[in-house]
């Protein structure tokens, strides 16, 4: 009653106030635009400061067709709670609207191109707005994927980033002045739509997880760059004194070089390419074309063969010709997207165990405040590598440090993707057995630890304290909802799909115990 008097009293004229809980459900419902954040919290006798939203009386919020492309990746990126991100959205409440007749995927394929594109612009800037053919570059071009090597044989633990000095930060153009060609956009559209396409139609692993970990990808470069204002993922005002070169080694170079994040965001988008919605060990074991050549991170490295390949083919010689310019950045590009895909594959143990060593030794050295000890540009570079490294492992899983409803629905579909493995025979056990101890598991051994190593590495900010404590909460609300949730998905599964039959030893009914 409280809360209901109190935003009765603080409301306006011919508006309508609703609840946070009120708008969560909006954006459950993909309605986000229908909301509008209230500049100012109010305050609730018991309960604080609250934040309220407006209504929206536009007609054009009725329609869900009108939705704009960042209103669909706000969706996906909820778990931002802050008021920087609120009002960045209201700001840009009138961008991309006339896409009537859009579907999702297209929705997203746009949303995804804008992305890229404001980083292109950055990669442009930082050479001094010049784009070159690069025929010259064909050789070496050709030559990568080449030797008998192996994708993952590719691997290294430090990646050497590029260093600005002073006067080239300074010379480096705005992307307000900076202007991607026609034909560079139409082929960075065209690329992505091929790279959607390439998605199956997974309940878990499809696009929408890709556009998803972009999504979580984007939010943390943008928390590590957000005092930088020329940045095409930050959000900086002309008054930030940070400059960056001082930020460039706050982030151990990660920020300073737009190629890298470029290469980051790149890689979280094609990640899981023709994902065959079953784990590397099924692959082995089927003996699958892909497992004869590969032997381990079978999907991962398959994903980077077909995006690559697909890049390299004639049809993108723009586009590529805008993302690098010299052997150097391209050497540079491909061994960033090898590291950031590679890192994806959190099941292998020996891989893990290879991860953990690599952090222990670029952090080994840090006082009380979190600040390097260590000097030189091989430690910063080993340090910038494992914390790509860890950015893109987080976004994998970023449903799990993000609002309840948004692990809840994810979680669903993943359970549908591995349930509907077993019922068709490519698993040996039911997953609906362990499934609820198996999430707890999940949160105690990967997901907080690597909330935890986001928050010690000190790069992210914010981001990592919210996605820690997302993490934890998530995981008590699983303690107390899961065991039902795994029931309601097994019903929700056989209803929908009755035709299949699960071996008659194990097929699980309803009302069994997990």
């Amino acid at each position: 009653m409280n809360t209901a008097a109190r935003m009765e009293s603080s409301s306006e004229r011919s508006r309508i106030q609703i609840s946070r809980a009120t708008a969560d459900l909006l954006k459950e419902a993909g309605l986000t635009r229908w909301t509008i954040p209230r500049s100012t919290k109010m305050f609730v006798k018991g309960k604080g400061e609250m934040q309220t939203y407006w209504l929206r009386k536009s007609s054009r919020a009725s329609i869900p067709k009108a939705a704009s492309m960042k209103s669909e990746m706000e969706t996906l990126e909820e778990g931002d709670d802050s008021s920087e991100s609120s009002e960045r959205a209201s700001e840009e409440d009138n961008d991309f609207l006339g896409i009537e007749g859009m579907n999702k995927t297209e929705r997203l394929v746009e949303w995804n191109v804008e992305v890229l594109t404001s980083l292109l612009e950055q990669i442009v800037g930082s050479r001094g707005d010049t784009t070159n053919q690069i025929t010259t570059l064909s050789d070496a071009e050709r030559n990568i994927g080449t030797g008998g090597k192996t994708v993952l044989e590719e691997f290294t633990p430090i990646i050497q980033l590029k260093r600005f000095d002073v006067e080239e930060l300074e010379r480096r153009g705005r992307p307000t002045s900076i202007c991607i060609e026609d034909e560079v956009k139409s082929q960075l559209r065209s690329y992505i739509s091929s790279i959607s396409a390439m998605y199956p139609d997974n309940a878990f692993h499809n696009f929408e997880h890709a556009s998803h970990v972009t999504a979580s990808v984007k939010k943390l470069l943008a928390r590590i760059v957000n005092v930088d204002q020329g940045n095409g993922l930050g959000a900086g005002s002309a008054s930030d004194s940070v400059d960056l070169v001082d930020l460039a080694g706050h982030s151990y170079g990660i920020t300073s070089d737009p190629l890298t994040q470029f290469a980051v965001v790149f890689s979280a988008i094609i990640h899981d390419v023709d994902h065959p919605g079953v784990p590397n060990a099924q692959l082995v074991k089927e003996n699958a074309r892909w497992a004869k050549i590969y032997k381990k991170s079978v999907a991962e490295q398959k994903s980077v063969d077909i995006a690559w390949d697909m890049l390299m083919s004639d049809e993108y010689a723009a586009l590529r010709a805008c993302i690098y310019q010299t052997e150097e950045d391209l050497l540079r590009f491909r061994q960033l997207v090898v590291n950031t895909v590679m890192a994806t594959d959190i099941v292998d143990k020996e891989l893990q165990a290879l991860r953990k060593a690599r952090w222990e030794t670029a952090f080994s050295n840090i006082n009380s405040a979190g600040e390097s000890l260590d000097g030189g540009t091989e430690s910063e570079d080993r340090k910038a590598t494992i914390v790509i490294e860890h950015l893109i492992q987080a976004s994998d899983v970023s449903h799990t440090m993000q609002h309840w409803h948004i692990y809840k629905k994810w979680n669903e579909r993943f359970f549908m993707e591995c349930y509907g493995a077993y019922r068709e025979g490519r698993a040996d056990s039911d997953p609906s057995k362990n499934w609820y101890k198996g999430e707890i598991g999940f949160f105690d051994f990967y997901v907080i630890p690597l909330a935890r190593k986001l928050q010690s590495c000190g790069v992210f900010g914010v981001s990592s304290h919210e996605y820690l404590n997302y993490a934890i909460a998530n995981r008590e609300e699983w303690i107390r909802e899961g065991e039902a949730l795994v029931q309601h998905y097994l019903f929700k599964f056989n209803e929908q799909n009755a035709r299949l039959v699960a071996p008659p030893e194990q097929c699980p009914s309803t009302s069994a115990n997990t």
